[in-house]
């Protein structure tokens, strides 16, 4: 019986996963928007539109929005919990862990991107009426593009990167030195993995608004980079060299002088 619920717990979780993927391919499809984010003739019109004169637009109002951002963190995020959820596994019988504390690890993770969620909501919001993006999250100026990307790709060289990641890396070291039991103690020990994650990862979600939130292509690729940054085997190889690949990503998009002849 235990093999059965192993299966069908795993199954619910791939499945999640999968349903989340869908959610945001039927939103951009109903945006009118191809893979890269990208307006066809309807979401172009939708672009020009004034957002102050415009707050119908699903866009424009925080639900749908905090409705889309969480989808975005189940499809992205969710991925990235199998080594850690492999861990916990790993655990149950040597530390007394529960099925309840398994699931229970997952929904406190996922109710930190949840929150996360609200809050980023809440920035494109800010940053639509101060004129910084456009309706469909994507940043009017290449200097703001830049920005981010120059911004993210420093900070995976910071001291605060480096113990995020670590935590996110090794989630048996945190289990070890955090373990609580049950449900109680899976959801404690979840909130704060998923804290740390936050704390790692923040900046992928960021850069959706360098080249535009719905942009399908930008959520596989910083998808699969943030799994493979959590493989116990080769995530500490790739954190700074995906640094240096954003920076250089903010010299191209700036246009910096001595790459155009400017």
């Amino acid at each position: 019986m235990s093999a059965v619920v192993r299966s069908t717990v795993w199954l619910g979780f791939f499945s999640l996963i999968l349903v989340a993927w869908w959610v945001m391919y039927t939103m951009v499809m109903q945006m009118d928007l191809d893979l890269l984010g990208r307006p066809g003739a309807m979401a172009e019109r939708m672009r020009q539109m004034d957002p102050g004169m415009d707050m119908y637009m699903p866009m424009a109002r925080f639900l749908p929005l905090f409705v889309m951002w969480g989808a975005m963190m189940a499809a992205m995020m969710v991925p990235t919990m199998v080594p850690t959820l492999r861990a916990y596994e790993d655990l149950m019988t040597s530390a007394n862990g529960t099925r309840a504390g398994w699931l229970a690890v997952l929904a406190g993770y996922f109710s930190v991107w949840l929150v996360f969620a609200a809050a980023i909501a809440a920035l494109q919001l800010l940053l639509l009426h101060g004129g910084v993006i456009d309706m469909l999250g994507i940043a009017k100026s290449r200097w703001t593009a830049a920005a981010l990307l120059l911004a993210v790709g420093l900070f995976q060289f910071t001291r605060a990167k480096e113990i995020c990641h670590g935590v996110c890396h090794s989630p048996m070291m945190y289990f070890i030195g955090n373990w609580r039991p049950g449900a109680a103690g899976g959801f404690r020990m979840g909130l704060g993995l998923g804290i740390f994650c936050a704390g790692c990862c923040w900046g992928f979600m960021v850069l959706g608004f360098a080249g535009g939130v719905m942009n399908l292509a930008w959520m596989g690729l910083a998808t699969l980079f943030m799994v493979i940054e959590k493989l116990p085997q080769i995530g500490h190889y790739v954190t700074k060299p995906m640094g240096f690949t954003l920076i250089l990503g903010a010299v191209v998009v700036a246009g910096w002088p001595v790459l155009t002849g400017g």
